[in-house]
């Protein structure tokens, strides 16, 4: 797969700067007017350092003493992740987990709007979900043509989503979202971020059986004999 084009920010900070701005959404909700960058890393799960890092390639953004305002950093956020303007997205596969995430309420809040669904199953084209209509694939060219959609989303199965991806980037779009288990072959120009349910499931059945297998530092039901201390040194103790 041909690499991407190169980005002013890293690929992993963007990730966390999402992060960022999705914990200042929630301090906003909450009527916070101001947080230091100590609480701000650890709600994000990240040192201050780092965060502090992070943030510097926002340019000036905290007062020493003060921290950082919630609605001018999550404006900033907003305005370097691309979620100052709305982005139309359209959705191939409308199983139950792509009509999940058509429904989800968080999307539209941070800059994201599905206009378009569509799928191959007779018994869901027509039908509403989340107030669209399901449009057949077959018309997906037209459909992405007159939503302007900018942003691909596959929810479809691995053995169809690879020419779903080939028709989505022959009509225009450049940015694609895959849950289909499988990789996606695209070409320079065109970034696919891939989200493995499955995958990310087995890493957490790995971590549990790690912690499993290793045994805890003190045995239950298991008393330590501790050695009375030297008496030089019990003399010490106050």
């Amino acid at each position: 797969m041909p690499e991407s084009r190169p980005r002013n920010i890293p690929e992993a900070t963007v990730a966390r700067l999402a992060v960022y701005l999705r914990v200042l959404a929630g301090l906003a909700d909450d009527g916070r007017s101001h947080v230091s960058s100590g609480e701000l890393a650890t709600a994000a799960g990240v040192n201050p350092a780092g965060l502090r890092k992070d943030l510097s390639h926002l340019g000036p953004c905290g007062v020493r003493g003060v921290g950082y305002s919630v609605a001018s950093l999550r404006d900033r956020l907003t305005e370097t992740l691309g979620g100052a303007r709305s982005r139309p997205c359209v959705l191939v596969g409308v199983g139950r987990l792509g009509s999940a995430l058509a429904d989800y309420s968080g999307f539209p809040g941070r800059g994201f709007e599905f206009v378009a669904l569509l799928d191959t199953d007779p018994a869901t084209v027509g039908s509403s979900v989340a107030g669209l209509t399901v449009a057949p694939v077959a018309e997906l060219e037209t459909v992405v043509a007159e939503t302007r959609a900018s942003i691909g989303v596959i929810t479809t199965p691995a053995e169809v989503a690879q020419s779903v991806c080939d028709r989505l980037v022959a009509v225009g779009v450049r940015s694609i979202l895959n849950f289909a288990p499988v990789a996606l072959a695209v070409p320079a120009g065109v970034d696919v971020r891939k989200v493995d349910l499955s995958v990310e499931l087995q890493v957490l059945a790995f971590l549990d059986q790690q912690r499993d297998s290793t045994p805890s530092a003190v045995e239950p039901n298991r008393v330590e004999r501790v050695r009375p201390l030297p008496s030089t040194a019990r003399a010490g103790v106050r």
